[in-house]
């Protein structure tokens, strides 16, 4: 099974349908806070909606505290419908951190046994984990919490193999990953996370023993790496190809937002969040080494037609005008920033995707 990343904004529900289409096998909804649901906030709650072409769904929690994450989920187990409940210990942001949620667990691994234990003991189904491999460079745990998560509770594992420090300024540590793997229950399945990006990735990652892997930055750039994985190839995608897809956004967009002005104008909104990460692609023909790496840094280079070109473009007027073909004329004076502060293919900035994706 192929797992696509909780990812906080760009893994909306439209993006999801994007990527079931391309192959992905499991979905898990955007990370949603255990206080916000627990206060009622709508906003929270449209977090965990699920499309029925979501055969398999996860629902994605992020809290500290054992008394707030087991009301919460016993709440959900009753409301709710989703297959799995993913408790989120890999978000690096402040934000969270600051609240003793996210990866500010990994320095403190009793309170992650009483959360895990307090959370699978009032779920019907089964409960799983999303963590990076430790809070710094100098200190990783995982290799401790991992090998007692499945007698805590806990179903599954999914190890993102960065710390908390790292970010996204090195590659992920898979090494250490497929460590954790040999340490763990044979019980407890472990998935790993990081940098996969085309199926000789994949291939790359299954030799460190996980159970199967998950997506995030990589299916923000090339959805289609799920099909690549499957079909063991990589894939020459044509930018008529790559429109075609983001029109099917545009339209799970307008039947998931409403296709009224505001359904219009958040679907374009969500849809340019998107296009500040699709924009990375480079057209597969125009590489001189076969596939791209998530990391790279890609030379300035030609397209081959005006779409390919337009489609590649860093520019956010540009991708304002795609949304304008698709979508209509945005009101006047629109502007766009995208959420996410990077600018690069390794810098700090990009954690505001990652748990984003934790």
């Amino acid at each position: 099974l192929l797992y696509l990343a909780p990812l906080t904004t760009v893994g909306n529900l439209p993006f999801r349908r994007v990527c079931k289409r391309m192959g992905a096998d499991v979905t898990i909804g955007e990370m949603a806070l255990t206080t916000n649901l627990l206060m009622g906030q709508p906003s929270e709650w449209a977090l965990l909606r699920r499309h029925p072409e979501e055969k398999m769904f996860g629902i994605q929690i992020c809290g500290g505290y054992g008394d707030s994450v087991t009301r919460c989920v016993e709440l959900l187990d009753r409301e709710c419908d989703f297959d799995f409940v993913d408790i989120n210990m890999g978000c690096p942001i402040d934000l969270v951190c600051n609240k003793g949620a996210g990866s500010s667990l990994l320095r403190k691994p009793k309170r992650i046994e009483q959360l895990v234990r307090a959370a699978s003991s009032v779920l019907t189904k089964p409960l799983t984990v999303k963590m990076r491999t430790g809070w710094d460079d100098n200190t990783p745990v995982a290799h401790d919490v991992i090998s007692q998560l499945h007698q805590w509770g806990a179903s599954a594992v999914t190890l993102h193999g960065r710390t908390r420090q790292q970010r996204y300024t090195k590659l992920a540590d898979w090494d250490y990953i497929s460590q954790c793997v040999r340490g763990s229950n044979p019980g407890l399945q472990v998935i790993g996370n990081g940098d996969i990006f085309s199926y000789k990735d994949y291939l790359a990652a299954k030799n460190s023993g996980v159970s199967s892997v998950m997506i995030a930055r990589g299916a923000l750039v090339k959805p289609w790496v799920f099909t690549e994985i499957k079909e063991q190839r990589d894939w020459d995608i044509s930018g008529t190809e790559r429109l075609e897809m983001i029109k099917s956004f545009c339209n799970f967009g307008l039947e998931h937002w409403g296709s009224d002005h505001k359904g219009v104008e958040n679907t374009r909104r969500f849809l340019l969040e998107w296009m500040s990460y699709l924009h990375k692609y480079i057209p597969l023909g125009l590489l001189e080494v076969v596939p791209q790496k998530l990391h790279w840094r890609p030379p300035a280079y030609t397209c081959r037609n005006d779409r390919e070109q337009m489609l590649s473009s860093d520019n956010p007027e540009d991708w304002i005008k795609v949304t304008s073909m698709l979508l209509g004329p945005p009101p006047e004076n629109f502007s766009f920033v995208p959420k996410h502060k990077s600018n690069s293919y390794a810098s700090e900035g990009a954690a505001a995707l990652e748990d984003i994706n934790g």
